[in-house]
Parts: C-alpha cells; sequence; structure tokens
C-alpha cells in the first residue's frame, strides 16, 4: 500500500459511524482489505440492506455466526469482534441478494441497539498496527511470503489471489500481508476468527505462519497422492492401448480372436458334443446371442458367461456302458468287503433284476448300520461293479434347501445345486450317487432340504429335476442313488418310503478277525512303508485286540488300533530294532494302554440279568441290577438316565411280578417293607425304548428269591398280564450277544421269523428259547439245564 493511499484510509478511519448495521455470515470471517461477494436470501435480508442504503452511509459490519445458517442466529451468539466493509453493489438473481463489498476495518461491538434483523449495534474500531515494523516482524512477514511462493506450484488457484493482492498492496505491509495469507489457507472459520480477533501483529503472524505450514503440508500430501494416481493410471492405460493394439495385429494375421469370440466358439464347440433337450437348445441360442451383444468387462458378461459354463459342462445325453455281468459284479463284492452275506445277496438281486430289464434305473438303495461296517464301501463296489461312474457327498447338517436346488441367477455367487455338480463332476448322465448321513439332514428358516429331496429321488419326478440356477429340466431318472444311515428313526416318512432298505447290522468277532488280517493290517503296513511280514500280530492276539479295545459293530475302531500298533512299531525299527517285530498278548497294553472294553459277563448274582439292547452303534449287551436296599419302608427307585418308555417298562415289570409273586414262589411278606433300587449301569450313557421289560422282570424275581441267574441273556417287551410283546433289532442283538460270549437267549415268540433270516454262520453255537409268556421264562433263569430245549414257541 502507497503512502498516499495509508493517509486516506487513515482519515477514513477516523470518520467511520460508530452506530452500524450488522449482518451475520454463516462461512468464514473476512479481512480488511479483501473485497468479497455476498450471496443472501433476498426475502430475509432485503430489509437490511435497504436501510443501509437509506442511511448517511453504506458501511455494513459482518459478524461471523458459529450457527450454519445466518438466518438462524441471534445477537448473543455472534463474535464480537468483526470486520467493517462499504457496500459497493447490489443485485438481486432468482430470490438472492449479491452484495459486493470492501472490507476496510476490524470492529468490536460494544451493545446491540436492535435485537431484530436489520441489526444495529454500538461499535468501537480497533486500530491496525502502525510505525515501521522491526526486524522480527519483518523475518515473520518474508516468511510469511517464502511458505505462499512453495505453495504456489502445487496450487495453481492461488497465482490469481497473490497477483490481486500485489497489484493493490505491496508486500511490505506486514498487517495486511497476514490477513491476506489467512484468506489463502483452507483453515476451519474457528482457527480465521482466531486470527481476526489478534490485532497484535507479531502474535497474528505467528499464527499465520502455523496455519500457512499446515496447508503446505497438507497440499504436498495432496500432491503426491494426485502423482501416485496419476503414474498408475499412465501406467494403465499404456498397458491398455498396448493390449488392444496387439489384440487388433494378432486378428488382422489371423492369430487369435477376442474374448466374446473364443467364448463363443468355445461353448458351440462343447454343445456338438452333447444332445441337448429342446428346452435346453433355445435357452442356450438365447445365452449365446445375448453374449455376443454384451461388453466382455460388464458384470452381466461374466454372469452370462458362467451359466453357459455350466450348461455345456453337463452330460446331456451322455451314458457310460453299463456292465451287465453279475458274475462280475459277484468278484467285486467278494474282493472288497469280508462277510455280510445277506448284504451282498440284497444288491445282487437288485443288479440281476437290472440286468433282467436291460437298464438299472429308477432305483434308491438305503443302506441303514453303525458306523464302520462299510456302507460307503459298498456304494464305490456297487459303482465299480457296475462299470459306472462314483460321486459322493454327504448331506448331514445341510440346512439351505439351495444346496439342494441351487441358487437363481440374480444372487452374488449363485451356483447350482449339488446334484447338478455332481453330473458335471461325473460326466455322465448316469453315475452312482452316494449320499451319506441321510439320517442328519437339518431344516432352518432356509428351507427343508429333505423335503426337497424328494424331487430328486422319486422316480416319478426325477426325469424332470429342475435346478434355480439352471432353471431348465434335466434327467436324474438314470442316475443310481445310494444312500447311508445310522438309523431311520429321523428320516423323513415319505422320502424313506421311496427307498430299498439293505440293513448292515455290523461284524461278529470271527468276520472281524479276517478283516484285520485280509484288509486292515496289510492296508496299515502298506502305508506305513513297511512290507507284509515286518510286523506280525498271529490270530490269537488279534483277537484280544478286537475283544478288548475294539469290540463295536463295525471295524474302523479295530482300523485305528492297528494303525496305533503299526506307527509304535515303526519307531522301534527306526530306532535300530531288527525286523520282523512280534506282537505278543503281553505286548497289548504297550501298545495300546488299558483295556478299553470289560467283560459284561462279571456281573453275576441275585438281581443281575443281562439284556440285549439296540443302539445307532449296533447291537449291545446290557446289564440290570436290583438290589434290597432297605426294610424301613416299601419303594421301587429307578437309576441309570432311562428314558420315559423305559421307565414305564420297568413300573409295569415291578407291577407284574408283584402281582404273581406268590405263583413265582416268592415270600408273601417280602415286598410289604422291600425298598428296592433298579439300576442300569453306564448312567453317562441314556437309554430308552421297551425291549427290557422281561430282563427288569427277571432281575427282580431273582432278587426276590436270592437266587443267581445262569448265563443267559434276553430281550423282549412285557404287559401287566405277563404277555411277551416283540421288540426290533433282533439282528443286532444277536450279534452283540455273539460278540459278548453269550451262548444262550431268550427271544419273543414272534421275533421267531428274524431270527430265522439272521445268516446261518452268526446263528451258529447259539441256543435260543422262544417265549410267549413270561411263564414261559421262569423255569430257564435258573435251572443248570433246560428240560427240553425248544426250537419253536415255547409251550
Amino acid at each position: 500500500m502507497t503512502d498516499q493511499e495509508n493517509q486516506l484510509l487513515a482519515r477514513a478511519d477516523e470518520v467511520l459511524p460508530s452506530i452500524i448495521h450488522i449482518l451475520p455470515i454463516a462461512a468464514r470471517p473476512f479481512f480488511p482489505g479483501q473485497g468479497v461477494p455476498l450471496l443472501m436470501d433476498a426475502g430475509f435480508w432485503m430489509p437490511t440492506i435497504e436501510a443501509i442504503q437509506a442511511s448517511d452511509s453504506d458501511l455494513i459490519g459482518l459478524l461471523l455466526t458459529p450457527d450454519d445458517e445466518a438466518e438462524n442466529t441471534s445477537p448473543d451468539a455472534m463474535y464480537e469482534i468483526g470486520t467493517v466493509g462499504r457496500i459497493h453493489k447490489v443485485h438481486t438473481v432468482d430470490g438472492r441478494l449479491q452484495v459486493l463489498v470492501e472490507c476496510l476495518q476490524r470492529f468490536r461491538v460494544e451493545k446491540f441497539i436492535s435485537d431484530t434483523p436489520p441489526y444495529i449495534a454500538r461499535v468501537e474500531y480497533l486500530r491496525e498496527p502502525g510505525g515501521k515494523p522491526s526486524e522480527e516482524v519483518k523475518a515473520y512477514a518474508l516468511a510469511i511470503i517464502n511458505t505462499i511462493k512453495e505453495l504456489l506450484p502445487l496450487n495453481p488457484l492461488l497465482q490469481e489471489e497473490l497477483r490481486f493482492f500485489l497489484d493493490r498492496f505491496g508486500p511490505d505491509n506486514p498487517s495486511l500481508l497476514a490477513d491476506f495469507a489467512t484468506g489463502l489457507t483452507s483453515a476451519n472459520k474457528t482457527e480465521q476468527q482466531e486470527v481476526l480477533e489478534t490485532v497484535e501483529l507479531l502474535p497474528r503472524m505467528e499464527k499465520v505462519l502455523a496455519l500457512l505450514s499446515k496447508e503446505l503440508e497438507l497440499a504436498r500430501s495432496q500432491q503426491k497422492i494426485r502423482e501416485t494416481v496419476e503414474e498408475r493410471m499412465d501406467s494403465q492405460q499404456r498397458e491398455f492401448f498396448l493390449r488392444e493394439q496387439l489384440k487388433v495385429i494378432q486378428q488382422e494375421l489371423g492369430i487369435s480372436k477376442d474374448d466374446r469370440t473364443a467364448d463363443i466358439d468355445k461353448f458351440r464347440t462343447r454343445l456338438e458334443q452333447l444332445t441337448l433337450t429342446e428346452e435346453a437348445a433355445e435357452r442356450v441360442e438365447d445365452e449365446l446371442d445375448k453374449l455376443a451383444m454384451l461388453d466382455s468387462s460388464s458384470a452381466e458378461y461374466n454372469v452370462t458367461r458362467n451359466y453357459l459354463d455350466w450348461i455345456t459342462l453337463l452330460p446331456w445325453g451322455r451314458e457310460s456302458k453299463d456292465n451287465l455281468e453279475l458274475n462280475h459284479a459277484r468278484k467285486i463284492l467278494d474282493r472288497d468287503h469280508f462277510g455280510l452275506e445277506d448284504v451282498k445277496e440284497r444288491i445282487l438281486e437288485f443288479l440281476a433284476l437290472g440286468i433282467q430289464r436291460g437298464e438299472i434305473k429308477g432305483s434308491i438303495i438305503l443302506l441303514v448300520g453303525p458306523p464302520g461296517v462299510g456302507k460307503t464301501s459298498i456304494g464305490k463296489s456297487v459303482a465299480e461293479a457296475m462299470g459306472r461312474k462314483f460321486y459322493r457327498f454327504s448331506v448331514g447338517g445341510i440346512r439351505d434347501e439351495a444346496e439342494i436346488k441351487g441358487h437363481r441367477r440374480t444372487y452374488i455367487g449363485a451356483m447350482p445345486g449339488k446334484f447338478i455338480q455332481a453330473m458335471k463332476q461325473a460326466g455322465a448322465q448316469n453315475p452312482v450317487i452316494m449320499l451319506d448321513e441321510i439320517d442328519k439332514i437339518g431344516a432352518s428358516y432356509q428351507g427343508d432340504p429333505a423335503s426337497a429331496l424328494l424331487e430328486v429321488l422319486d422316480p416319478e419326478q426325477n426325469s424332470e429335476f429342475l435346478d434355480h440356477y439352471l432353471d431348465l429340466r434335466f434327467d436324474l431318472s438314470e442316475t443310481l442313488f445310494i444312500c447311508t444311515a445310522n438309523q431311520l428313526d429321523s428320516i423323513p416318512a415319505p422320502l424313506l418310503d421311496r427307498m430299498e432298505i439293505i440293513q448292515l447290522s455290523g461284524y461278529i468277532p470271527e468276520e472281524k478277525l479276517q478283516i484285520g488280517r485280509r484288509y486292515l493290517l496289510p492296508k496299515q503296513l502298506r502305508e506305513a512303508g513297511l512290507k507284509r511280514g515286518d510286523v506280525k500280530i498271529n490270530a490269537p492276539v488279534l483277537r484280544k485286540i478286537i475283544e478288548d479295545y475294539a469290540r463295536d459293530a463295525g471295524v474302523r475302531r479295530l482300523d485305528k488300533q492297528l494303525a496305533r500298533i503299526v506307527r509304535k512299531a515303526v519307531v522301534k525299527i527306526q530306532e535300530g530294532h531288527e525286523s520282523p517285530i512280534t506282537i505278543e498278548k503281553d505286548d497289548l497294553k504297550t501298545y495300546l494302554g488299558p483295556a478299553v472294553f470289560r467283560d459284561e459277563r462279571n456281573l453275576a448274582g441275585p438281581g443281575v440279568v443281562t439284556g440285549l439292547a439296540w443302539t445307532a452303534m449296533g447291537g449291545a449287551t446290557l446289564s440290570i441290577e436290583a438290589v434290597h436296599t432297605h426294610s424301613y419302608n416299601r419303594g421301587f427307585k429307578l437309576t441309570g438316565q432311562l428314558g420315559d418308555v423305559m421307565k414305564e417298562s420297568a413300573e409295569i415289570a415291578y407291577g407284574y411280578v408283584l402281582s404273581h409273586a406268590r405263583q413265582f414262589g416268592i415270600p408273601d411278606n417280602y415286598f410289604e417293607k422291600a425298598f428296592i433300587h433298579l439300576h442300569v449301569p453306564a448312567g453317562a450313557t441314556p437309554k430308552d425304548g421297551p425291549s427290557a421289560g422281561v430282563t427288569m422282570a427277571s432281575a427282580l424275581v431273582s432278587l426276590a428269591l436270592g437266587k443267581k441267574l445262569r448265563p443267559i441273556a434276553m430281550t423282549g417287551e412285557l404287559t401287566l398280564t405277563g404277555e411277551v410283546f416283540p421288540v426290533g433289532g433282533i439282528r443286532e442283538k444277536v450279534i452283540a450277544a455273539r460278540r459278548a460270549g453269550i451262548r444262550e437267549l431268550i427271544l419273543p415268540a414272534d421275533n421267531q421269523g428274524d431270527w430265522e433270516e439272521i445268516p446261518e454262520y452268526i446263528r451258529k453255537g447259539i441256543r435260543v428259547h422262544f417265549a410267549t409268556t413270561y411263564e414261559d421264562i421262569l423255569p430257564l433263569l435258573f435251572q443248570k439245564k433246560p428240560r427240553r430245549r425248544n426250537t419253536g414257541r415255547s409251550k
């Protein structure tokens, strides 16, 4: 600013009025020396502008308000210090006031005369520092100028404002320089208001320099980010252009095709090898036409491409040729499985029926049995015997119906269901598909997968199976479905009704002995990298392993125990022990630890009876104990975590024995004050079912008579009148008795047919008595030898 301009400004300061109109502003404060345009609501602020124009001077006081809108403020909310300015131009455009104001000097409000618009206030003007600037002030001014110079290359927009400042004022005016520099920053309005309120020059310049330094750091960060982005964009654009040029050159030379053409040609090549249905062929043509019109970089292109990829990879009309030789199937089953003769026979009957018809289709086999009996391996053997592709997946725990029938194509990450995936993997329309753990399928808010399986497995429906992703009919009728389950109770009845049920009851010790010698031990030696003779386990030792460590229905536990022995043998060989390593009975505790299973027959004495039970793991022996606790009062107590049905059986047995005590030879006064406790050992294991009635009654009779029972096991449901009703799981219970070394059984007479269906090699050496009523059972309990051998119903 020139000396003449300083003198004029000084004279104008002396004549500035002490009462002025006030205009609140919400965006930011303004500083002396600035010319600023204001944009206001004409309807609200026009009376204020008109009042100013009607006054002697065109002066207005600009006060910052913390509010976001100036129209909603009040005098109490405005800052005390602001800038007085002179109005030069006023325009009204579309209901908005455009006012150009030249800012002159700082002021402080002493008192508001009018608290409502138009606001009027008495003010005091704050004089700017004058005189020759000190050396320290000059140093700060130079620092501010240098910082602005560093900002100019980073923000070209500041060059125009700097030129405007230099045209009107000189850089030797530190007060105006500080105010001008504050206006260049992007500081918030509170920070700028602090600069406006700092009248003293040196503290004001310190604050301004701090704001400029912060602005410089921010501008440098933005410049660095911009350069990084531009560099990346330049690299990507260059690579894009080069690739596009390469594609054009290759297409011109006939070397390659673009992605869209290559995809379409690939799909049409696949379609030539398929026999699509009319519906599928029309859909594929529509999708190919759509693919030809879409941009290869669009999301819809990828969705359509994936859809066509799935359709063209499915084996439409492609089938593997069946091997219809029954002898071949028999050899495969005998090679892979020892025992299970009745199961093999059922499988061969099923295959023979298909051979007779000339095709095997529309069938669902359900293999039911405890874990480890070979259900999954039988499915693999059936597929190999038929010469078909094999695909296996577990449906246990599936809760989403979309896992069976697929997702709609509109969903992100949509895929076909398990069965369409199986068809793609198998590559043939007639594979063998195994559904493991079908008894453990779940249901949730996402649908009922078990109901969805009906459409898949039902021969009347699966010829037109509709997957939600494909939205096309696909023929599953040529597929052979083999399902596995541990029990039938949790399988829905409509689903169970469509299946051919084959029971696998488990292995007896003799069978497990042969399986261990022929299959399991050689397999473990082979997997450990040993030769067949490096580890020797003779038959007696293997039998002891079965009896003491692997007495369950399957052979999985036996396989694990043999694996433990082989691992420890490998350690010995690595430590220098010479092979072969021979395992003796006395070595088992070292290799396998203490015996896992104990002999149930050790539980003996008056009131102790061995029952037979069925579990999901197969058959099991179940000891029942009854004791006379005290004679203080009469009572009957049950323990052993029994279910409701088993508790009812106990109550019935107690009532029946009580009502027939004299007939059984029990003293008349025995039950008058006898408190009897009946317990089923292994209390941590839940037990339920109706088949323990005769066992509980026999325990009460044995206790009351004080006689020990012979080594005999029994099962059957008892009524209050003494009738013995049939029970289930006879095969499993007989195998359990044989596994436990029990050779004499009592079964309900109505289960004689179930006994006769059991293979002869399992029944061999077991004496069975069939009972119609409990009176048939009583004579068999205590005598050393039965009076006669029953081959049918007891009289």
